[in-house]
């Protein structure tokens, strides 16, 4: 490889990192449960919130249908077509219906400059979800952890 191609390699590598160095996380971070005045929650079903739904501050999350616990955030210096962000949940394992366990998931979430708050958070719709132990959130950007919370199911 001759010296001219190695700089263009090490210049578009730098270029690269840089492109995402500027996405942080900006204040502190919302965990916990989030509040709904809904009670009798059945299997399969969503219930629709506002973004501004209230946060009940804790990291003990009750093992029952209808619960969604996860944490809210800041980003700045987002920028559209930027690297995107990885929410990765890894979980005391979560068996399907179909046998399968599932110790992660993980959602590939694109960035959107202007939105001031970031949701990453998991609701048990599902009796074969509520899965007891030790959940664990973090958002990466490619390679860099911005935020990370761990979450006790009971």
């Amino acid at each position: 490889m001759t010296l001219s191609r190695l700089s263009t390699l090490i210049a578009l590598g730098l270029v690269s990192s840089v492109a995402t160095a500027d996405v942080r996380l900006e204040g502190p971070i919302e965990f916990g449960i989030f509040e709904t005045q809904y009670k009798d929650h059945q299997p399969g079903e969503r219930v629709l919130t506002r973004s501004d739904q209230n946060i009940l501050a804790t990291d003990q999350v009750p093992a029952k249908l209808g619960t969604k616990f996860g944490m809210r955030y800041s980003l700045s210096g987002k920028r559209e077509n930027d690297t995107p962000l990885t929410l990765l949940y890894l979980t005391p394992g979560v068996t399907t219906p179909d046998g399968k366990r599932h110790d992660k998931f993980e959602v590939v979430q694109k960035l959107v400059p202007g939105v001031p708050l970031d949701v990453m958070a998991f609701e048990f719709t599902e009796t074969h979800e509520v899965a007891p132990g030790e959940w664990r959130f973090m958002v990466f950007q490619g390679d860099r952890l911005l935020a990370e919370q761990r979450f006790h199911v009971n």
